[in-house]
């Protein structure tokens, strides 16, 4: 599954940032909503907000993950799949327990951290919206019954997009792309525990690099983005 950062737009659309013109380009543009691209250790795209500051923000506050599906997937999961069929429920399951399963994680990632996770708005605080793009389950869970098993190599993938934002004035600071499948190697019988473990797996590489990321963020504000272009 090929997730590099034509999924950018993707993900613009998820999080209702999307530029229509963009949607004609191969390349990820240089500029976005004020930003500059940036090199990027970790991550596909990296975007910052010249001159940003984040050397204040001892706080988080996290957003609900936004959390969409592969174009198709349920229909190509059906097509697939012999013998069991992803329901509209069954999809919904799916969605709300990545959303639930991101947000604890990277909340937990944050606090291990020393940051103390709110919710409300603050001089302070650093506002996190992360979302989810493309999630693609290879071999769902339906919990249909009968026996099957079904073996895949991965348990998936998806695309991870977060935003940083000043909590108080709402602007945007930063923005990360990355687009990765699950670490498995295998073939491995794919179930609902499998699944979750193989994404658990994948958040927290997420979130650790979100931490890491923003530590990094601190130690070199205010942020001259001339000096951190490819």
């Amino acid at each position: 599954m090929a997730r590099k950062l034509i999924a950018v737009l993707s993900a613009a659309a998820l999080l209702s940032f999307a530029n229509p013109a963009l949607a004609q380009k191969k390349a990820a543009p240089e500029n976005w909503d004020g930003m500059v691209k940036v090199k990027a250790k970790r991550v596909d795209l990296a975007y910052l907000l010249p001159n940003a500051d984040f050397r204040g923000y001892t706080k988080v506050m996290i957003d609900p993950t936004q959390v969409s599906f592969r174009k198709n997937w349920q229909r190509d999961s059906n097509d697939m799949t012999a013998g069991t069929r992803v329901t509209d429920d069954d999809a919904r399951r799916i969605l709300d327990e990545a959303q639930k399963g991101f947000n604890k994680i990277l909340a937990e990632a944050y606090q291990k951290a020393g940051y103390q996770v709110v919710t409300a708005p603050g001089a302070d605080v650093l506002r996190l919206t992360p979302g989810l793009v493309d999630l693609d389950v290879e071999a769902p869970d339906t919990m249909s019954p009968g026996i099957t098993r079904t073996y895949t190599h991965e348990a998936g993938g998806a695309i991870f997009v977060l935003e940083a934002r000043d909590s108080l004035s709402n602007q945007l600071l930063g923005r990360a792309v990355d687009g990765q499948e699950t670490s498995d190697f295998g073939p491995y019988i794919r179930n609902r525990a499998t699944n979750a473990g193989a994404f658990e797996q994948l958040f927290d590489e997420w979130a650790k690099i979100s931490v890491k990321a923003l530590a990094e963020l601190k130690e070199q504000s205010p942020i001259n983005t001339a000096g951190m272009k490819k």
